[in-house]
């Protein structure tokens, strides 16, 4: 007979039913064990009886925690991880080993390879569901924070410092860097991971002036896991639309928070479309002369201005020439003072 599960741990599988889980063994005995446990409590268990197998389910079903045996004919578990580990779409789901070996390079094999974890065989269903835990709540709660940021307009990526390796990005996300840089996972774009390594530069700065003050319990690990203050954000551009980049905290890494760690990056894109449409409606300005006005506001010459919206300099100069005289100004920085002036009070939150 089964000895009951503690009642915390019980308590918690209670919490997380519906959690998906695959789970991976060419054995059909130990697949079956575990199927039943995971499934007395809850759980939507995704099978895979091969490395391959295991590959296409992870990318199909996107489970929320792999249990994997270490030890498989043709691709072994710890290739299966490292492949897991290298797709952006499968990085971030935490991998348990499933393993008789308990030799310490095997061990260390196994953590190098991607798990956060292992259990021993002969399984033990309490014990792997106990484990499990551990790592399903953080994983939870890193998926219901991209879920949050992206509904609200949010975008979340992280990046490893260290390597420069983008290693998870929210379908938002994907979408703005694609459109802003070109750029696609597991490549981080070069302008945001040099932004990156500057802010970390300075908050190390911060760091050791903390250490040398003598400030109780704050070393340089401490204090790069979350901003000591506000780093400078990244703005990029493309037309009227902005996007930028902010700091968020450390989530870790391969060895624990640090400033070569796992850092979460939110970024959020502001379309000035509704500032020109107001330019457009407050000086009786075409759409086209609202587009040239704002980019006089932003300090582009005409050139610049011609390259943006796909005109000749001396097409904008004709289109200045009209916002002159509708605005009864006879210099560029006189309407650029007025439009500023109105924006900012039709839109009170507009920045440059």
């Amino acid at each position: 007979m089964n000895t009951p599960l503690p009642t915390s741990v019980a308590a918690l599988l209670e919490q997380q039913e519906g959690d998906r889980v695959l789970l991976v063994d060419d054995v059909p005995d130990n697949l079956s064990l575990l199927h039943d446990a995971l499934d007395e409590h809850g759980y939507t268990v995704l099978a895979a009886t091969s490395g391959e197998a295991a590959l296409t389910r992870a990318l199909q079903g996107r489970p929320d925690i792999v249990l994997l045996d270490a030890m498989m004919p043709g691709m072994d578990g710890f290739e299966v991880a490292r492949r897991l580990k290298a797709d952006p779409a499968t990085a971030h789901i935490p991998i348990i080993f499933m393993t008789g070996l308990t030799e310490t390079e095997h061990l260390v094999a196994a953590l190098q390879a991607g798990g956060v974890d292992y259990v021993t065989k002969p399984l033990d269903p309490r014990a792997v569901l106990a484990r499990m835990q551990v790592h399903l709540q953080g994983a939870r709660q890193a998926r219901q924070t991209r879920q949050a940021l992206d509904a609200f307009g949010y975008a979340s990526i992280a990046v490893r410092a260290s390597s420069g390796r983008l290693l998870w990005q929210t379908p938002l996300a994907r979408e703005l860097l694609q459109l802003y840089f070109g750029t696609m996972a597991p490549t981080t774009p070069p302008l945001v991971l040099q932004w990156l390594r500057r802010c970390l530069e300075g908050m190390g700065s911060v760091g050791g002036a903390n250490g040398a003050s003598g400030a109780v319990g704050m070393g340089l690990q401490d204090s790069v896991s979350m901003p000591p203050a506000e780093p400078p954000r990244l703005t990029a551009e493309l037309g009227a639309r902005r996007l930028s980049f902010r700091l968020h905290h450390c989530i870790g890494g391969e060895d624990g928070p640090g400033p070569g760690g796992d850092w979460l990056i939110v970024m959020r894109e502001v379309s000035d479309a509704a500032v020109i449409r107001s330019l457009g409606l407050s000086f009786n300005l075409t759409a086209r002369e609202a587009e040239v006005l704002y980019w006089v506001v932003k300090g582009k010459i005409n050139r610049d201005i011609g390259d943006i919206l796909g005109a000749s300099p001396a097409t904008v100069k004709k289109h200045l020439e009209r916002i002159h005289a509708k605005l009864g100004v006879e210099t560029r920085t006189a309407a650029a003072s007025m439009a500023l002036t109105r924006a900012r009070e039709i839109h009170p939150q507009w920045e440059l």
